[in-house]
């Protein structure tokens, strides 16, 4: 609990703190009880740019949690048509994120970056199905050393206005590392090709760069998140 509380802050939330800072220094002198209540919003602003340690397990043919969230739904979809990776339905799974999880996002599998495509969109609530294909995202494709090419989508939200991500095509990226952060409230989805097959349960939390979301090791489908 405490690693979660005083955990570092991401780059990108620096300027955030900082503007927040220098206004609770000016209500401050204007007005105490102001000051406090921009103290307080300065504060909370830190704590949703907390980028916590993470350990990934050295673990061959998993997929891991791009994001901490909620998993909203697993189910059948067409990868996203801008990846180029066919038209087949393959095992997808949606995470959401709310305004009190960590949002530094992370490499779902080790490999290379093969695709990237932002594309425009709206800001519905990032919990429905429906804002994988109409809301602002950013769309990956990466290609392990061995096993199939898996995509992920960082979907902005109802709140969410920008996806900030580092990567470039071409770039090799290990299992677990940070990509990027979403900015207040989105959702990650997950496309698991064959022979990769779902560990998890709609209703499960996960941990970005710790939770397994699929394995290619598993003998059987799954059942309420458990291979048998």
């Amino acid at each position: 609990m405490l690693r979660q509380i005083f955990a570092p802050i991401h780059p990108d939330g620096w300027k955030f703190v900082a503007i927040g800072a220098a206004v609770t220094i000016v209500l401050w002198l204007l007005w105490a009880p102001a000051g406090w209540a921009a103290l307080i919003v300065t504060l909370r602003i830190a704590y949703f740019f907390r980028d916590p340690w993470r350990i990934t397990p050295e673990r061959a043919g998993a997929i891991f949690a791009p994001a901490d969230g909620l998993i909203v739904a697993i189910g059948p979809a067409r990868p996203p048509p801008e990846l180029d990776m066919g038209t087949e339905p393959v095992p997808r799974i949606g995470i959401f994120l709310n305004l009190l999880d960590v949002h530094v996002a992370r490499a779902p599998v080790g490999g290379t970056v093969a695709a990237m495509r932002h594309i425009p969109g709206r800001f519905v609530n990032a919990s429905l199905d429906k804002a994988s294909e109409h809301n602002e995202r950013l769309a990956l494709r990466i290609a392990p050393e061995d096993g199939p090419e898996i995509a992920f989508v960082l979907v902005a939200g109802l709140v969410a206005r920008r996806i900030v991500c580092g990567l470039r095509v071409g770039q090799l990226v290990a299992a677990g590392e940070r990509i990027g952060i979403i900015r207040f409230g989105s959702r990650a989805d997950i496309y698991c090709p064959p022979p990769y097959l779902p560990v998890v349960a709609v209703g499960q939390r996960t941990i970005a760069g710790e939770t397994v979301l699929a394995d290619r090791a598993v003998p059987a489908p799954v059942s309420g998140g458990f291979a048998h």
